[in-house]
């Protein structure tokens, strides 16, 4: 989820759902390293918990940044080993380290030492050719060993080449089986489930089997699946009761956060799907990708788009205010 689940999306997202847990796009040792840590790192406390996910092959670097993670506030370090982008691989991260499961045990010690915090892996059941059930229980055994103890599976192998990163989301075939599996074989480990998850049925589904299931990009294209699901796991309690609570929350925060600089269109992008599937859709998404609309309505954009779009239950008053 690189460029995607930014600070501004995270905070939507915790407006939508009071309970889940969320995590940051996946950020290179090397850019808290060698970059503007608090770019990448600061948050809003009311996000928590959230997990900060990282890429990254050396132990001594991962310790470093998993401190700086612990020391911001974050709930969680999450090491990515499921990630099949060939940019990622060059950088001798992601899903490529499943095929070196001593280099991330190494990692996932050296992190568990240098924090109090919880360590967890993210990977694939396998890549390319070697995606037996041996190679991906191999695999968990050895970060097990080094006392790893959460596992987020997303139940794709990744074909590290000849296929996109988009294909590997789509082409290779789902396995839930292989992660139910895990779960027989390391009984004191949690097994969250990941990959094809796009509805609430579903969802609820696995949740009788799985610890726990993992959205991704469902929770950014379909994003009230989310209040969905805080419904039918915690109740209405907390819940957003309609699209206008969350306009009206949000907007609040589009407020401070331009005051404090930030474009206006970081704020409204992670919100572009929340009206997908209801009346007005279209002409939500329409409008707040328009630079003109934006630039015209400022930090009235979602009020504004609200109405004009028709949004179940949602009109304000607004007026164009550029700034």
């Amino acid at each position: 989820m690189m460029d995607w689940t930014d600070r501004h999306c995270r905070y939507f997202h915790r407006v939508l759902s009071r309970h889940a847990r969320l995590y940051t796009e996946m950020v290179a040792t090397g850019a808290l390293i060698h970059g503007d840590a608090g770019r990448h790192l600061d948050f809003d406390r009311s996000e928590n918990p959230v997990a900060l996910q990282l890429g990254g092959s050396e132990p001594a670097e991962l310790a470093h940044c998993a401190r700086l993670g612990e020391r911001w506030g974050y709930s969680e370090i999450n090491l990515n080993c499921g990630c099949p982008s060939e940019r990622v691989q060059q950088g001798a991260f992601g899903a490529c380290l499943m095929a070196e499961p001593a280099t991330v045990a190494d990692c996932v010690k050296a992190m568990r030492d240098a924090v109090s915090i919880d360590v967890t892996v993210k990977h694939r059941i396998g890549i390319d050719r070697r995606d037996d059930y041996a190679f991906v229980r191999d695999f968990v055994g050895a970060v097990r060993a080094a006392g790893c103890s959460t596992f987020i599976v997303h139940a794709r192998s990744a074909w590290l080449s000849g296929l996109s990163p988009k294909e590997n989301r789509e082409v290779p075939p789902l396995r839930y089986e292989t992660v139910r599996r895990l779960k027989g074989d390391f009984p004191d480990c949690t097994f969250v489930l990941n990959g094809g998850m796009n509805a609430a049925g579903p969802v609820l589904r696995e949740l009788q089997q799985a610890d726990g299931v993992m959205l991704g990009r469902a929770a950014y294209q379909s994003p009230w699946l989310l209040v969905e699901l805080e419904r039918a796991l915690f109740g209405s309690e907390g819940a957003p009761g309609d699209v206008a609570d969350v306009v009206a929350t949000m907007s609040e925060y589009l407020d401070g956060a331009a005051a404090s600089g930030v474009a206006v269109r970081s704020v409204v992008r992670p919100m572009l799907g929340l009206l997908h599937g209801q009346r007005g859709a279209r002409a939500w998404r329409r409008l707040l990708s328009d630079p003109a609309f934006l630039q015209q309505y400022g930090r009235d954009s979602l009020r504004a788009a609200a109405c004009a779009s028709d949004a179940p239950r949602t009109c304000f008053h607004v007026q164009p205010a550029a700034f």
